[in-house]
């Protein structure tokens, strides 16, 4: 069996380092905040060529936070590609902001063209598949969707804010649900911070952000000592995608096309398009090899989000028909890719 990914495998590669860190927090009794979360908020801030990080619960929050920190508010419009991820609109709309979905280049992401609309007060770039979205160029407050994108280079990251997931499948992944924002505003930075720990300022000290209220949104301990242990591993992992990438296109048959990638892309997921998606996909599955479908719908068709504006999206509409997520991890052999290919081969004897 080729999986899509396999935690308990990148588990054992960082084992000892991993239950030994996870240890010592628990022995430590300090299990939210402290040392072991600072230090990797200083890593993830760096990692993205950021001077500062907040450690928060997901990177759903993450895009919440930032969008709050820099003045989104109720009834302002916020850009954000219909190929994506559900949370990305998502984050919008649960701070009671609107989301405008919008339609993406051929290779999956947002055009930098991308008209605002009168009441538009952030963009959402999303560096998706870890591939490098070009800047915006409208005035709007950009904040950077870069969930997939850790280990890309240039860092995925120049908006306003940065927010990333450290979900188990990522890359850089936890044991559990985690995130970042990171940024260069000092100030910006600590609005978000308080913003994630109830507005707290001091004891029982309780602030508001132009009437936005906090809440409770903090990496813990144990999540931060699993990300650290796995950090030393995280740049292998991506030259390894990045390897079996080029194996990929060297090797597909001329029936599929890859989707174009950025140069610098840390490879999060490696996708071809091809319009007999479901019948290669099944043809896949019963010779034991996982794919993955991202995403199967466009983001203006969800039904969560009948009150977004909702654009013309006909490229996304024809990549959400088209994409086919091959396995592509540093677990896998190039022997795996072979095996493979060879199976999209057959899907077209």
């Amino acid at each position: 069996m080729i999986r899509m990914v396999d935690l308990a495998a990148r588990h054992h590669d960082v084992a000892e380092d991993t239950e030994a860190a996870v240890l010592s927090v628990l022995r430590g009794g300090h299990y939210v905040g402290g040392p072991v979360v600072r230090e990797v908020e200083v890593l993830a801030a760096r990692w993205f060529g950021r001077n500062q990080g907040v450690g928060v619960a997901s990177g759903t929050d993450a895009l919440m936070l930032a969008l709050l920190a820099c003045g989104v508010r109720p009834s302002h419009h916020v850009l954000v590609p219909a190929l994506t991820f559900f949370a990305t609109a998502g984050a919008v709309a649960s701070i009671g902001a609107v989301p405008v979905i919008c339609d993406v280049r051929e290779d999956g992401l947002l055009d930098p063209d991308t008209e605002p609309t009168p009441h538009t007060k952030a963009v959402i770039p999303v560096h998706l598949f870890g591939n490098h979205c070009p800047q915006p160029r409208c005035e709007a407050v950009i904040i950077d969707d870069a969930a997939q994108a850790v280990g890309s280079l240039p860092p995925a990251s120049y908006g306003a804010l940065t927010a990333i997931s450290t979900y188990p499948t990522k890359t850089w992944g936890a044991a559990g649900h985690g995130g970042f924002v990171v940024g260069d505003d000092a100030e910006l930075v600590s609005r978000l911070r308080l913003l994630s720990c109830h507005g707290a300022s001091g004891s029982h000290h309780h602030d508001s952000i132009d009437g936005c209220v906090g809440r409770n949104s903090r990496l813990d301990a144990l999540q931060a000592a699993v990300l650290l242990a796995h950090a030393p591993r995280v740049m292998d992992r991506v030259q390894r995608r990045r390897a079996m990438a080029v194996r990929y296109d060297n090797g597909l048959p001329s029936t599929y096309r890859p989707l174009a990638r950025s140069d610098g892309s840390s490879v999060h997921q490696y996708v071809i398009r091809t319009p007999q998606r479901d019948r290669v996909q099944a043809h896949l599955r019963e010779r034991g090899i996982d794919t993955a479908v991202y995403y199967p719908t466009p983001l203006g068709r969800q039904p969560a989000l009948a009150h977004a504006v909702r654009r013309p999206t006909p490229v996304a509409d024809a990549l959400c028909a088209e994409l086919l997520a091959l396995p592509v991890h540093a677990g896998m052999s190039d022997a795996d890719v072979d095996v493979v290919l060879d199976a999209l081969r057959g899907a077209h004897a």
